[in-house]
């Protein structure tokens, strides 16, 4: 199992504390610092290894959704915040859960089981062999960006190259993890490749993927 490194940043004393004395408890968790402000976080993301990041959202000089918008190549961020009405909105950054204070172990826990699942994931390195251009191709699973229905076609776009399959849109994406929804009839994205959604569409690097209107509200919960 992978030690997970987390910082903390919450301008609270008592709520510091409080996610640290929960993060104790759970094995895969090593807390790096606990900050009294993002910009207090940025040495330690500058010089170490941050796997997940627990943050406030009204802090005094900058606000966590302020500086999640400025923020590269985030790690994965559980917001921890006492004002329900910024979910949505933390949504489009990296922010993989979002628990409202006061937060219970049973919430805290649900949390934390998903980044798990995610950088198990990560290290399984599932592979599919997939027939195209009269050859078996190897597909790494975690490298697919998205999928797009191309008639009787399908495009995988990785991160390293496009490829051409001839199979339908559904019967690929059965073979998917759960972490692959579909955002539109011609569409199939990796959730953990999500950078931002605007409006209608999900922004993965230099792709804009559209999320169509009868999918939208799916999409946004599957966040």
């Amino acid at each position: 199992m992978k030690r997970l490194n987390c910082l903390i940043i919450d301008d609270e004393p008592i709520a510091r504390e409080g996610i640290a004395g929960y993060c104790k408890e759970i094995p895969f968790l090593n807390v790096v610092a606990l900050c009294k402000n993002p910009l207090q976080a940025n040495q330690y993301l500058e010089k170490s290894q941050i796997d997940l990041i627990f943050l406030d959202i009204n802090m005094p000089l900058l606000s966590g959704i302020d500086w999640l918008k400025e923020l590269k190549n985030s790690p994965l961020i559980i917001m921890t915040t006492a004002y329900a009405e910024h979910a949505l909105e933390s949504f489009t950054y990296n922010v993989i859960d979002y628990l409202v204070k006061p937060i219970s172990f049973e919430r805290f826990l649900q949390a934390v089981n998903k980044v798990n699942k995610y950088y198990d994931n990560k290290i399984e390195d599932e592979v599919l062999f997939v027939k195209s251009e009269k050859q078996l191709k190897k597909i790494n699973i975690n490298d697919i960006l998205f999928v797009e229905a191309m008639q009787n076609y399908i495009k995988v776009v990785t991160v390293i190259e496009s490829i051409i399959i001839h199979m339908s849109l559904k019967s690929f994406k059965d073979q998917l993890p759960d972490n692959f929804i579909q955002t539109h009839k011609s569409y199939v994205v990796s959730k953990y490749k999500v950078d931002k959604i605007i409006e209608n569409q999900i922004i993965i690097g230099e792709y804009k993927i559209p999320v169509s209107v009868r999918l939208k509200k799916i999409v946004l919960n599957s966040f």
